[in-house]
């Protein structure tokens, strides 16, 4: 039976430039070999029905333990989780498998307001964007649901542009939030145009572009707003690596690498997902693609070494740093 983990408290400003995993503080140095957007587990039947009485949380880590056992062995060191509360976070289980596994593993704060908004919870439509940060400030400060693991990241989502009042709350939530804490934003986003809306939220609220992980950046072919929003500072993540994909995720990192944007990149495979209802938690998929396939083929297209650590060692340990970030 999985208990509490209550961490060591400090002050917010101990924190800075620091990483934040399930287990506490780390250095950016010891993220090494990061994947930067990866799933455990998730629970798509809606924020109205989300519950962790849906789940054995232990045939949970015994199902993925064997995944991250085998990504740890091939030299990966850290392990973003983005699943974010109402879709199926469990803080618990990240801990254990942390324990478990010796990988230092990332959970968030923070709401998924995309696919229509299913999961929202409903009192996001009657709070303020102030009461909304709040929750995610306390996370931040005292920790998950009472666990005390706290979250080393926000992770947020819209859809396709324009975005509704709801996300628009959301993204205005998640620049105070990064105000009083300095973690980085992760928004899941549908294209390119609302990309750059959500930018423009956050730069209006006091955000600098460099706090944004602009999450999804595949699901825009035009590569011109991957540049655009580069330039400006902004993280471009390349999600959904996989065999069918490799060909598309090279040209994007292509382009980016020509323009002198490589330090701004991250590329990861979106992949694991336990499905809570369904039997065995369905079909989990391994999260070694990158490590196996992935790179292998960028360097038979000309990738050096030092590129490839640039995009999964230097740059997501800049990229989670824990800094507030201010638009000026």
């Amino acid at each position: 039976m999985m208990g509490s983990y209550f961490l060591p408290s400090f002050l917010i400003e101990d924190a800075e430039g620091m990483i934040m995993t399930v287990s506490g503080l780390i250095n950016p140095a010891d993220l090494k070999f990061t994947l930067t957007h990866e799933h455990v587990m998730v629970d798509f039947i809606g924020a109205g029905k989300v519950s962790k009485d849906r789940y054995d949380a232990g045939e949970v880590v015994k199902t993925a333990l064997p995944f991250l056992q085998e990504i740890k062995k091939m030299g990966c060191n850290t392990f973003v989780d983005c699943t974010p509360a109402y879709l199926g976070r469990d803080a618990k289980v990240l801990k254990k498998l942390s324990d478990s596994t010796g990988l230092n593993i990332i959970t968030n704060t923070g709401f998924y307001a995309a696919v229509n908004e299913k999961y929202l919870p409903d009192f996001v439509y009657n709070e303020t964007t102030q009461q909304i940060a709040e929750r995610w400030i306390n996370e931040w400060k005292n920790g998950i649901e009472g666990t005390g693991i706290k979250p080393g990241f926000i992770k947020t989502s819209v859809d396709s542009a324009p975005l509704s009042s709801t996300q628009v709350k959301i993204i205005i939530a998640a620049a105070i939030t990064h105000l009083q804490t300095g973690l980085t934003i992760a928004v899941h986003t549908g294209n390119g145009e609302a990309a750059r809306q959500q930018l423009d939220i956050l730069q209006k609220n006091g955000v600098a572009a460099s706090a944004r992980i602009w999450v999804h950046a595949q699901s825009e072919s035009n590569t011109n707003y991957h540049i655009e929003a580069a330039k400006k500072g902004s993280w471009i993540s390349f999600d959904g690596v996989n065999e069918k994909s490799r060909d598309t995720h090279i040209n994007f990192l292509q382009v980016m690498k020509k323009q002198g944007l490589l330090e701004k990149v991250l590329a990861s495979q979106d992949s694991g997902w336990y499905h809570v209802g369904e039997v065995n938690g369905g079909n989990f998929n391994s999260y070694s693609y990158i490590i196996t396939g992935f790179i292998p083929a960028l360097k038979k297209t000309g990738f050096t070494q030092a590129e490839i650590d640039q995009l999964f060692i230097t740059n997501p340990a800049k990229a989670l740093a824990i800094r507030i970030r201010k638009f000026k």
